[in-house]
């Protein structure tokens, strides 16, 4: 193995052996390792074809309801395993723009005492797209307590006005690290730079009338892989709506994430 091969494995799995249950700021540095281009591999095992061509599949298993494609985090762990099969050494951004859309995490190192750690959908999402851009998960959900009805007023009157809007929800989002904040889930009538730009306006005049300090973020709910437009689609009902339509109803479920233990 080259010696960047070497280093690589060495990053990624420093940061696996710092996980353990609870400690999300571990987990974060983990999807950190493995969003670095330059650093973050992993040895994807192939349950048929050779690497590169047409009929490779990898391999798959399934946890809490979530399906997982195994990994190993080096050559080293690889030999460990005792995989006679197939592999192939992908960076931790390729494959995660590869399997996020097919609703597929990847669990590292299965083999390892202690069964390895899942890395699920949604948070491979966020390696491809952007650690930074989303927030934390698994995100603890819920409808906002805080009162703010001069905020939500102007906001459906602002919309009202707003033709390529046809319904808001909101949601209050406390991610595993970080602040909580408030999400406007926007269903629009289209998406195009026009609608985009009109929507944009419409958030940059309301917001002035959030109380300072409460954090707003707007979420599409046209984004079908994002999980709090997945679980406003379920669970919430509109506070506008262009169309009257009534509450959607509500579903089981962990939007992409296992279950969350209690704290």
């Amino acid at each position: 193995m080259s010696a960047s091969g070497t280093a690589a494995a060495g990053q990624v799995e420093h940061m696996l052996r710092q996980v353990t249950p609870g400690r999300y700021d571990s987990y974060e540095a983990l999807l950190h390792a493995l969003a670095d281009p330059a650093q973050g591999r992993v040895w994807m095992l192939l349950w048929q074809g050779a690497p590169g061509a047409p009929d490779a599949q990898f391999g798959n298993m399934e946890v809490d309801g979530v399906g997982y494609a195994p990994c190993v985090t080096s050559a080293q762990e690889l030999a460990a395993s005792g995989w006679n099969r197939a592999h192939e050494v992908v960076s931790g951004l390729d494959i995660a723009r590869a399997l996020f859309p097919e609703r597929w995490g990847i669990w590292l190192n299965p083999h390892a005492p202690g069964g390895g750690v899942g890395i699920p959908w949604p948070d491979l999402r966020r390696i491809a797209t952007g650690l930074d851009r989303m927030p934390a998960g698994p995100l603890t959900l819920s409808e906002p307590v805080i009162e703010l009805p001069h905020f939500y007023g102007l906001l459906a009157q602002n919309a009202h006005r707003t033709p390529a809007v046809r319904s808001l929800r909101r949601a209050w989002v406390q991610p595993s690290l970080g602040a909580p904040y408030l999400a406007i889930g926007l269903d629009l009538y289209d998406t195009g730079a026009a609608s985009v730009d009109a929507v944009r306006a419409m958030m940059r005049q309301t917001v002035t009338a959030v109380p300072d300090g409460l954090p707003v973020s707007t979420v599409a709910m046209s984004d079908e892989y994002d999980p709090v437009a997945m679980w406003l689609r379920a669970r919430a009902r509109p506070f506008y709506d262009r169309e009257a339509h009534g509450p959607s109803r509500p579903v089981d479920g962990g939007y992409g994430y296992p279950p969350v233990p209690p704290r």
